[in-house]
């Protein structure tokens, strides 16, 4: 029943007229500013003298329209102005001179977003286009009427948006389309780079000790051991301050790999997806002896004794690491390189030397000797969402139309050539390098931009090879070398999870701060006695399951089985 409605659809969609909000022939002129300026351009077969019902006359509104956009505030330490500086200024000058639209831009704080949301939708006061790693906060409002649905809103303007179907395609626009009502409350953002979660370690602590990087957990646990052991040698005057491994509240996403290892390998999409409320494995098989490996490391000082005191957006942790007390952690792939020449090896390179640095490394083995991972499938990041107070929805379109439009994403990217990249003339690879005052107006609070371009969340230049190639290039102040290594070390043995489309799960609603529950059950699994463990870890998991976790799993079930039957792998 849900691909007979998914086709009925798409079919509908199709034999729309696919002349765009502007032809897609662009221009290249110099401004004011110096900023490269994309200009549209309308053949002459398609101008008219009379603007359509919707108000567009050749591709733009004859009257100014405004609408409102979120965008993320990460309180960058010496950075720009999250909601006005070069880049906002850029999009505001040519969403005006494109489509005659005006465009605000409403903040929300990036560590609070889902809450800030929440307030604003309760509020009535959203902007007109919104994003959330949260589906439920937008399924939420959607069941009391406070989403536009955007399933009949693309079927009659899919000829606004051309871009926009080229770049995510349709199983990601229609990702969210529920089988049973029709509706769509939101559209997946894209990931273009893939790569998840690296273990790194110090590598320069590795040399100074004589020891090689760890191949497997034995060697992992033996090289923390060393650390301690070896605080005096590593540390000086500073050993009392060594943590060997360092890890956060976050203990599901931040041990992951550690976590993953313990699943079993050949698991099927089905219980993958039953189990996956979130991304954390909380409910997966084998993620309590993952914690209990943990909780031993815990008790035998080899992890940060106060990690669950911090919580999110804390900057203690990364200062630690920074002053160079820590000998190993799991985070996100570039971790380590993120931020320019406050980046963590920049930051270490400057105080100790250019052989102080993390390295990634593989050493976390499955049942089968392999070191699967899960990287991120192409869905799964931020989704964008209309609140039923635009008033402005066809305009709002136009928005998302730009944002996908390749050249407005790579200037987002990468600037101006000689004021955000240069080219490498040995390789053609695109090198990103912030500005060294971070006050500079050009100056990217977020990597990429990547709070701007909102349905692209990853490098995307001109062509796949030079994306590729200049992956290792987008950070500044760091080795490319090490970067490579990085994006290696994610992929190997990596499995990308497929997303099944069942349409929306009740549950997820209106479970209560499951979130909240599971990151406490992890903290204090890992920080308890261990003759206490399996009483907390069990403890923690009952009540989690009776807030709402297993009325989750079981709705899951069955979405799963209406949708495909018997079938325990999605093709």
């Amino acid at each position: 029943m849900k691909k007979k409605l998914l086709s009925v659809l798409l079919a509908s969609a199709m034999i729309l007229s696919l002349a765009a909000c502007g032809d897609k022939t662009t221009s290249t002129s110099s401004t004011e500013t110096g900023v490269s300026n994309t200009e549209s351009s309308v053949s002459e077969e398609v101008k008219s003298d009379e603007p359509d019902a919707r108000g567009l006359l050749n591709g733009k509104f004859v009257d100014t329209r405004e609408i409102s956009v979120e965008l993320y505030d990460r309180n960058v330490d010496g950075g720009t102005e999250a909601g006005d500086n070069a880049w906002t200024k850029w999009i505001q000058e040519q969403m005006l001179e494109r489509y005659n639209v005006k465009v605000s831009f409403v903040t929300v704080a990036r560590w609070t977003e889902g809450d800030d949301i929440n307030n604003l939708l309760a509020a009535g006061t959203a902007p007109d286009i919104c994003y959330t790693y949260s589906y439920p906060t937008i399924q939420t409002y959607a069941n009391m009427g406070g989403v536009l649905d955007l399933a009949p809103l693309l079927e009659e303007n899919k000829d606004l948006v051309p871009s926009m179907f080229e770049w995510l395609g349709e199983s990601l626009i229609y990702q969210d389309l529920d089988p049973n009502a029709g509706t769509l409350w939101a559209i997946e953002g894209k990931r273009n780079e893939t790569c998840r979660i690296n273990t790194f370690v110090r590598k320069d602590w590795l040399d100074k000790l004589g020891l090689k990087e760890p191949t497997n957990r034995a060697e992992f646990e033996a090289m923390l051991v060393a650390f301690k052991d070896n605080a005096e040698t590593l540390l000086g005057a500073d050993a009392a301050k060594m943590v060997p491994f360092s890890t956060s509240y976050d203990i599901g996403w931040r041990a992951a790999n550690l976590i993953e290892s313990f699943m079993d390998p050949a698991i099927t999409d089905k219980e993958l997806y039953v189990n996956g409320y979130d991304d954390r494995k909380f409910t997966e098989n084998g993620t309590k002896e993952a914690v209990r490996v943990l909780n031993k490391w815990y008790n035998d000082g080899l992890i940060w004794h106060d990690f669950a005191v911090y919580g999110e957006g804390d900057t203690t942790e990364d200062d630690m690491i920074k002053a160079g007390f820590v000998g190993a952690f799991m985070h996100n792939y570039d971790y380590p390189f993120r931020g320019g020449k406050d980046s963590i090896n920049a930051t270490l390179a400057g105080l100790y030397g250019e052989d102080a640095k993390f390295v990634a490394v593989n050493c976390f083995e499955d049942k089968n000797g392999k070191y699967t991972k899960y990287r991120y499938s192409e869905s799964g990041d931020r989704k964008v969402f209309f609140p039923a107070t635009n008033d402005e929805p066809i305009a709002s379109l136009c928005y998302l139309e730009f944002m996908s439009d390749p050249a407005v994403v790579e200037f987002l990217q990468t600037g101006e050539e000689g004021v955000i990249h240069t080219i490498d003339a040995a390789t053609g690879a695109v090198v990103i390098q912030q500005p060294d005052d971070a006050h500079h107006d050009w100056y990217q609070n977020s990597g990429k931009n990547i709070d701007m371009t909102i349905n692209c969340n990853g490098l995307r230049l001109s062509t796949e090879a030079l994306t590729n190639l200049s992956l290792a290039y987008s950070y500044s102040d760091v080795d490319p070398a090490d970067v490579q290594a990085a994006i290696e070390a994610a992929k190997l043995d990596s499995v990308v999870p497929k997303t099944p489309s069942v349409g929306d799960i009740a549950a997820e609603t209106e479970a209560t701060d499951l979130k909240g529950k599971r990151d406490q059950t992890f903290d204090k699994a890992v920080t308890a006695a261990v003759a206490d463990f399996d009483s907390v870890w069990d403890n923690g998991m009952t009540e989690y399951l009776a807030a709402g976790g297993k009325a989750i799993a079981d709705e899951r079930l069955s979405a799963w089985e209406a949708t495909y039957g018997s079938e325990t792998m999605l093709p």
